[in-house]
């Protein structure tokens, strides 16, 4: 088991790996602000755009009210 570790930290795979998860965790992080940032506008857009069109588009099955 001992010898697997010291494998692993002195090839240059374990430096890849951790590389990639690092990388992994930002865009994570990122996509995660991102998300959340942009989740307030999304909605008082579309909060919007019902009242313009004052539930016309009840037609279907989506309407604003739901």
């Amino acid at each position: 088991m001992r010898d697997f570790f010291t494998k692993f930290r002195k090839s240059e795979s374990g430096a890849t790996l951790v590389e990639y998860g690092i990388a992994l965790i930002l865009a994570i992080i990122v996509g995660g602000t991102a998300l959340i940032t942009l989740a307030g506008g999304v909605n008082t857009n579309l909060s919007d755009a019902c009242d313009v069109t004052g539930d016309v588009a009840q037609i279907g099955s989506a309407a604003c009210d739901a």
